[in-house]
């Protein structure tokens, strides 16, 4: 039998390009996953003939261990791509328990010549209504015949013990999309639909996989558009999504920065799932086109890998506040999560209706997340300005440029610049909450101000713990809550919300660090290593990590470990900090006051802080105490751990010390 192989070749009215993974028709070109290209190259080299599930699976998915339902998805993508319409198909046919055939002639076409095609007289009875259509095609597996008695997937798992349907992902397009459809478009790169087999625990075989049931993760929707450019508003769709889902308080979903860790990444939906403890996967792909938008999305039981809901959402952008609510309250309606009353309010507050400003706020948060030096900053704030200036009561664009004048003062800004960025971001925050008075972004952002710019401790404690109490799903609210509450020495609560950030960003080696930083601050110096230890798994490269988990190791009295530790990464000024104390406490005392010479002569009067920490540790008390006075007058912001910091322990009897605590107005 001849095979169609990488080579071009025509299935009816569409060129197929196996080598690019593409089909194309009348000037529009769809990109094929590549294991759906795979399938349809098995259907093309067996044109006319019945290709069983079977048969599919070992060819297409041989080096993975799937459910048939792969296959059964599998043609409903690549159905729908083709524009073939199950019930009356042109191109695939569903043969009643037996599977499926490619019933239209191919043709390679280097040689235009043709490759096996289907006589008219020979055709197999087909049952037309295998797939029941309705709106959206479902896939019906009981036309085709069951998991044979080595099926490795147990009879009660031929379908979820609960629906996980997905209504409505976002926005999408008018006219222009008319001619495309795709369901399923997803780049090469992207999760292709696997799930391991389930398991009983036993001897020689893997625990069970028991997520919580009410937990989803977003995965980052493929950018279709055509344009790199435009790569930021998928990702800023995929992150609304969250953001949306998150406002329900039922639901566990995963944020963004562990989800975005397989960006680009074929990795299987069952790694997926277990790597960050959820029992769905939201997936889906963009294309955009102006105001107009296409999105296509598709959920999937993690524990099994059925594909349980696709649709295709051709909107305008102006009704993303509608597509956000549909697609939190169906996917918690299909979790089975139980809303408190109506959703809409609180998933839209603070949003815009303006295609315009949201595209614009989307290139901001951006620009603020990614951001880099002082130049990403100042595009954030320009961003945000705009979407403000297309629509003056946008909330969300308030808080969002609220924090990025606060992050542009700490970080870059000098002279009176610094208090220039600090009082546009408390009037920004003031006016996020002016218009929506619920919204826990305004609140948070406020609270950062008054942490850093403000320096009011007490104001700042009132407004994070607003706005946790708003939002205890969003992650940024919660670890901005962790960190404040650590340093203001509330363990307890600082190091549960800590864990919490974990649950929600397992993947983010920041999250692993606050924890650490909590465990650290409340003298529980051995859990605080194993944290810092995951942190530095997640992200090796990440410097100062090295650092912090010397000094942990430092309050833990092994001075090897410690050393070993800084010394990894001794060119970080973190690492530095702590090689001079254990330098010292080692006896090297030569090489612990070169190591302070050295960090002095790159950080200048900057790491006032962290000198007066040292002096402390070396029981040079004066010393200490002129280097902390130097901090205060300087408005170091390291200043905001003084209460919790272990190397100040030997300083906190002295009359002075304790009046600078007092003139920091530290809350209780």
């Amino acid at each position: 039998m001849s095979s169609v192989g990488d080579v071009a070749f025509r299935i009816g009215q569409w060129r197929v390009d196996p080598a690019l993974d593409e089909i194309s028709r009348d000037g529009t070109t769809i990109k094929l996953e590549p294991r759906t290209m795979r399938l349809l190259v098995c259907l093309a080299d067996h044109a006319g003939e019945v290709v069983s599930v079977n048969e599919l699976l070992d060819t297409v998915w041989k080096d993975l261990v799937v459910t048939q339902s792969s296959v059964y998805q599998a043609i409903a993508v690549l159905r729908r791509a083709l524009g073939d319409d199950p019930k009356r198909p042109a191109y695939i046919a569903s043969v009643a328990r037996r599977g499926y055939r490619l019933i239209s002639p191919v043709e390679a076409e280097a040689q235009q010549q043709s490759l096996p095609t289907v006589p008219a007289e020979s055709t197999p009875e087909v049952d037309w209504h295998a797939e029941a259509v309705s709106g959206e095609e479902q896939v019906d597996p009981a036309v085709l015949e069951p998991p044979d008695a080595g099926e490795t997937v147990e009879p009660s798992r031929a379908w979820p013990h609960r629906a996980i349907w997905l209504a409505a992902v976002v926005l999408a397009g008018g006219a222009g999309w008319l001619l495309l459809r795709p369901s399923l478009e997803r780049p090469a790169g992207s999760s292709a639909m696997r799930a391991p087999v389930p398991t009983t625990r036993g001897e020689g075989t893997s625990p069970v996989f028991a997520p919580p049931p009410h937990s989803v993760a977003v995965l980052p929707f493929s950018n279709l558009s055509g344009d790199p450019h435009q790569e930021y508003f998928s990702d800023g769709i995929t992150e609304e999504l969250v953001n949306a889902l998150s406002q329900i308080d039922a639901l566990k979903v995963i944020a963004r920065t562990s989800s975005f860790q397989f960006k680009g990444k074929d990795a299987d939906i069952g790694t997926i799932a277990r790597k960050l403890n959820v029992a769905a996967i939201l997936e889906g792909s963009v294309r955009r086109s102006g105001k107009q938008v296409r999105i296509t999305a598709q959920l999937i039981d993690a524990v099994n890998g059925f594909h349980i809901w696709s649709q295709d959402y051709d909107r305008d952008l102006n009704n993303v506040l509608l597509l956000q609510t549909d697609i939190a309250t169906h996917v918690a309606h299909e979790l089975q999560a139980k809303l408190l009353g109506d959703e809409a309010p609180k998933i839209e507050l603070g949003g815009t209706r303006n295609a315009a400003a949201f595209d614009a706020y989307l290139r901001g948060s951006k620009a603020h997340i990614s951001g880099q030096d002082a130049n990403d900053a100042q595009t954030a704030i320009s961003a945000y300005s705009e979407a403000i200036g297309l629509d003056p009561k946008y909330a969300l664009a308030y808080a969002g440029r609220s924090n990025a004048y606060s992050s542009y003062a700490e970080e870059y800004a000098s002279g009176a610049a610094v208090r220039e960025a600090f009082d546009k971001a408390q009037a920004d925050a003031r006016q996020a909450i002016a218009l929506a008075p619920e919204l826990a972004e305004g609140h948070a952002a406020l609270g950062h101000y008054f942490e850093s710019g403000a320096r009011d401790f007490g104001l700042a404690n009132e407004a994070y713990e607003r706005a946790l109490a708003l939002a205890p799903g969003n992650v940024q609210v919660v670890r901005s809550s962790a960190d404040f509450a650590i340093s203001m020495g509330h363990s307890d609560a600082g190091i549960a919300a800590a864990r919490r950030g974990v649950t929600l960003d397992p993947l983010n080696p920041r999250s692993y660090y606050l924890l650490g930083q909590g465990l650290y601050a409340a003298r529980r110096y051995g859990e605080a290593v194993s944290a810092f230890a995951e942190a530095i798994s997640l992200d090796p490269g990440y410097r100062e990590f090295y650092g912090i988990r010397g000094l942990a190791y430092y309050g833990l009295g092994d001075l090897q470990s410690a050393r070993s530790s800084c010394e990894t990464k001794a060119d970080h000024w973190v690492s530095q900090w702590c090689l001079a104390v254990v330098y010292d406490k080692l006896g090297r005392h030569t090489d612990a006051e070169a190591v302070l010479a050295k960090y002095r002569a790159t950080e200048g009067d900057a790491g006032a802080y962290q000198y007066a920490t040292i002096y402390a540790q070396w029981g040079d008390r004066a010393k200490a105490l002129q280097w902390l006075d130097r901090a205060v007058r300087l408005h170091d912001s390291g200043l905001i751990y003084l209460k919790t910091d272990p190397l100040f322990d030997p300083l906190r009897s002295e009359p002075r010390f304790r009046a600078i605590e007092r003139e920091l107005r530290f809350p209780d």
